[in-house]
């Protein structure tokens, strides 16, 4: 049986039965964006902490809230369950009493969006879909790639001209068939939506695809399952499409609401400077998607964000906060995390901890404040973006003379 008892539309809040309808009809494509809902007091009656300790250390331990039945195969299996790593010299250096890291770059295809790709090739599978699509800046496409070749059927990907080297790659060794969109992010993504509608792909947009969220919302069970017997006060994420957030959010929220976990960790989202329209409008402004982005970290570089209120809704339902940091500050927290705790996180996965340093310094967070980090994405992702946060090797003859002067220079 599913637990699903039905989808309402975040703009108007129409409801609709499960498999209805992928969005909203009345409010539209690029407004009707559907939320799926869960029969939480029959999922309390299964889904206990005595029943998780008998589960396999993957995502897939939490079905009653997952949107399909126990009938479905999930594909692949070793999703999820990453580690959470304590990170006390980080801590120090941010300001801050504690700081755990939820390493999603340990994931399969070293992607915190492994989850949710993994629950969009289960449904195509159970469908009996041959392809599946999506558009993406780069670390959507590759879990889906490798989601897909583990399940046998084809992954149709969109990207835009400014993909990273080594997303590309991916893509290519998962036999992927990649469409290389010589245009903005955005132009990707409404060609991806015309080409799954004229070919029959599965759509495996977070954005339309409303069942795609409840695979990142895993990352939230997951934090609050490990972190049950010594809770954290907030959780730190990136914020790009707005559905990661979004989905960390309804994953600790549900977990709470079934009774598994006690209280609640407030969220921070962060974007970066360049590109902020949900930041500014939690500020007070209106909401302003923009033409194109400017930042270097390519997985937030969202101009226009398609889960924007799912996003807004997640950090003031939380009593949470939104920060925006520089690039120079994303590049800074990339080095500090590699060196600090051993963690190598893409520029989006550092950005989260660069919002705890401007949280600090803005007085969100207190001396004392306990925070986890979602590190969403391994930095081999963006060699480029890398080379230009940690510097150069120090360029030598092979002499032990050069190697002195080094040294004695610290």
């Amino acid at each position: 049986m599913s637990y699903m008892s039905g989808l309402v539309c975040v703009a108007c809040g129409a409801r609709y039965a499960p498999g209805q309808a992928m969005w909203c009809p009345t409010c539209g494509l690029d407004e009707g964006i559907l939320d799926v809902e869960f029969d939480l007091p029959a999922v309390r009656r299964s889904l206990t902490r005595a029943a998780l300790a008998t589960r396999p250390a993957n995502h897939w331990r939490y079905r009653e809230l997952l949107p399909f039945g126990a009938d479905v195969e999930p594909v692949p299996r070793e999703i999820g369950w990453t580690p959470m790593i304590e990170a006390p010299r980080l801590a120090a250096a941010l300001g801050i009493g504690r700081l755990r890291l939820k390493d999603d770059s340990r994931s399969a295809s070293a992607s915190f969006k492994d989850r949710a790709s993994s629950v969009g090739v289960t449904l195509a599978v159970a469908a009996g879909a041959s392809d599946i699509a999506c558009a993406s800046t780069g670390n959507a496409a590759s879990s889906l790639a490798h989601c897909a070749a583990a399940a046998g059927i084809r992954a149709n990907i969109f990207v835009s001209e400014r993909i990273p080297d080594g997303k590309l790659a991916q893509l290519l060794a998962y036999g992927a068939r990649v469409f290389r969109v010589r245009g903005t992010y955005d132009e990707a993504w409404r060609l991806c939506m015309r080409a799954c509608e004229t070919f029959g792909w599965y759509n495996r947009n977070c954005a339309v695809n409303p069942y795609l969220v409840e695979g990142k919302k895993t990352g939230g069970l997951e934090i609050a399952e490990q972190c049950a017997d010594d809770p954290t006060e907030w959780v730190a994420a990136s914020i790009g499409d707005g559905c990661s957030i979004a989905g960390v959010w309804k994953g600790l929220r549900q977990i709470h609401e079934a009774g598994v976990t006690d209280g609640r960790p407030r969220m921070l989202g962060v974007q970066a400077e360049g590109v902020a329209p949900i930041a500014k409008a939690l500020r007070g402004g209106n909401y302003a998607p923009g033409a194109d982005g400017a930042t270097y970290a390519d997985s937030i570089d969202c101009p226009v964000p398609r889960n924007w209120r799912k996003a807004m809704n997640a950090i003031r339902e939380s009593d949470g906060a939104c920060v925006t940091v520089t690039d120079d500050e994303i590049r800074r927290a990339v080095r500090e995390t590699g060196r600090l705790t051993g963690v190598f996180a893409e520029p989006a996965a550092a950005a989260a901890v660069a919002a705890i340093a401007t949280a600090r310094r803005d007085g969100i967070l207190g001396a004392n404040a306990s925070v986890v980090a979602v590190i969403s994405g391994n930095g081999l992702k963006d060699i480029a973006g890398a080379r230009s946060a940690v510097g150069e090797p120090h360029s030598i003859t092979p002499d032990l003379d050069a190697v002195r002067r080094i040294v004695e220079k610290g």
